[in-house]
């Protein structure tokens, strides 16, 4: 008999990952030059020059092109990390749906700027859709301090505005690295900029796109005449530029097959606002809970496909977890939550929808082009663990009911939302999350009624309760609702007392 899938899966798994590490390896330590004479390369760093950083705005891309100084750091430290403030004059041009540019340039102190050594250019505007508003439901007012009145209006979904980034990070690869000259890193050859003689090559200036976030964004208007922006310097490493500039070429290419900003802009984050060993560490839970997602889902199928009845399972957890499943997947889907969150929920949705047609027997037959459900009859044993679990849910309904109501009502009266619709999945969401673990108790009461947990699928549920566990790490990394960052450990709680019962 051969390796079965799982096997398998597992050594294709356990390859992937060691390439990573490798590919990792290889990118943040890169073999310095050993050779003689010519073979090297050398960082124009290591002849200790004084340089000066010059950050300006332009309506061109071109950086010979006209200019207006924003901040000539003189006294540049190559080492120091510095962060300044400015209000930054608005161009109409740039407020009437336009787009303006920043220029980073590193040049030899007291030389004119045109002798640069390095240069970078980026937009300091983006086009967006407006961000929807969040209104009092009952009251109809934005209750926001200082919330104007175009922020109010309702987002038109039907074109993008131009708006304004706030925050920018500017980088200098800081590393004294000779680097061979017949095997330069492609990603950072076409930055790299020699002397006259070749022996040595400027330091790269990069304007860090990867730190550039959608939830910072601000909509300009034809009244934004200044605007806010917070420039921040810091040396690069050569390990981290060309991971950042690697990754930068990846989000072309996505963006090349038609995906949005939007739906790459939470990746960004991860990359721009983790440190180095906790990326690792992010990279490493990611890459075990799609795996695990992967065999849960497989088991999970395997083992409804082969259940002939329900006799030992709860047919009301069943439905509650498929209508809960579908109230958590819509009410992601609204928050704008991470794909790597969404996916993974709406697969859930649908294998619990199936689940949902096995357990009640639901067959579908055509009269026509009219559908006919009919729905099988149940054993003897299936009563009873029916009785056993109308028993749980007899006591539990007296609890959930009431707070659902009341949490919706408080929520109504004295949360913001942006919509009914989004009010109505807020109240069902908060029921699921705060009280869903109640709808898992009938269970555990039929477990314990019936002396036995042999019925329950193990294989797919210990693959779920790995992935419990992993989730508490993505609840602390991955953008997602505070709600629904708080079931994850709610969840544990359940696990836990799943194990105890089958111990």
């Amino acid at each position: 008999m051969g390796p079965s899938w799982t096997t398998i899966l597992f050594g294709a798994f356990a390859g992937y990952m060691a390439y990573t590490v490798y590919t990792m390896y290889t990118i943040f330590m890169p073999t310095p030059c050993l050779g003689k004479g010519s073979q090297c390369i050398k960082p124009f760093i290591s002849r200790k020059p004084e340089l000066a950083l010059q950050i300006a705005t332009s309506l061109q891309r071109n950086p010979r092109g006209s200019m207006k100084i924003l901040w000539k750091y003189s006294n540049f430290s190559l080492e120091e990390p510095v962060e300044k403030s400015f209000n930054v004059s608005v161009p109409m041009k740039t407020r009437n749906n336009g787009t303006l540019y920043l220029h980073a340039f590193l040049y030899p102190r007291g030389k004119p700027v045109d002798y640069f050594f390095g240069h970078s250019v980026s937009e300091i505007t983006a086009f967006a859709f407006p961000q929807a508003s969040f209104i009092n439901l009952l009251g109809g007012t934005n209750t926001k301090e200082n919330a104007s009145t175009e922020t109010n209006k309702k987002p038109t979904q039907e074109k993008t505005h131009s708006h304004w980034r706030p925050k920018v990070s500017v980088n200098v690869l800081g590393d004294d690295v000779a680097l061979d000259r017949y095997q330069i890193p492609g990603e950072i050859y076409e930055y790299l900029r020699s002397s006259p003689d070749g022996n040595y090559y400027y330091p790269i200036v990069l304007i860090d796109e990867l730190s550039f976030r959608l939830k910072d964004l601000l909509p300009l208007s034809e009244s934004s005449s200044e605007m806010p922006l917070t420039i921040s310097y810091s040396p690069i490493s050569i390990g981290k530029l060309r991971m950042v500039l690697n990754i930068k070429r990846s989000f072309g290419v996505l963006k090349n097959l038609g995906f949005t900003e939007k739906e790459t802009d939470e990746v960004k984050g991860i990359f721009s606002e983790t440190n180095f060993y906790l990326l690792i560490l992010t990279f490493t839970v990611a890459a075990f809970h799609l795996l695990f997602d992967f065999l849960a889902f497989k088991n999970d199928i395997s083992y409804w496909k082969k259940r002939k009845n329900m006799v030992g399972l709860s047919s009301r957890v069943v439905v509650w977890r498929c209508v809960s499943t579908s109230i958590i997947f819509l009410y992601l889907l609204d928050e704008n939550t991470s794909m790597l969150v969404l996916i993974p929920a709406g697969i859930g949705t649908i294998i619990e929808v199936w689940k949902v047609l096995k357990a009640l027997k639901v067959k579908v037959s055509w009269n026509g082009i009219v559908p006919k459900f009919e729905t099988g009859d149940s054993t003897d044993q299936e009563k009873e663990t029916e009785e056993f679990d109308s028993q749980a849910m007899k006591y539990l309904s007296y609890v959930l009911y009431p707070l659902c109501i009341a949490g919706a009502v408080y929520s109504l009266v004295y949360v913001e939302h942006k919509s009914w619709y989004s009010w109505c999945l807020n109240s069902l969401v908060n029921g699921v999350y705060a009280f869903g673990f109640i709808f898992m108790l009938p269970q555990l009461f039929v477990n314990y009624k019936m002396k036995s947990v042999a019925h329950l699928p193990w294989r797919a549920f210990m693959y779920k309760a790995f992935n419990t566990f992993i989730d508490d790490v993505f609840a602390f990394i991955i953008t997602m609702p505070t709600a629904h960052r708080l079931a994850c450990f709610r969840d544990d709680v359940v696990f836990l007392i799943y194990l105890y019962q089958r111990w």
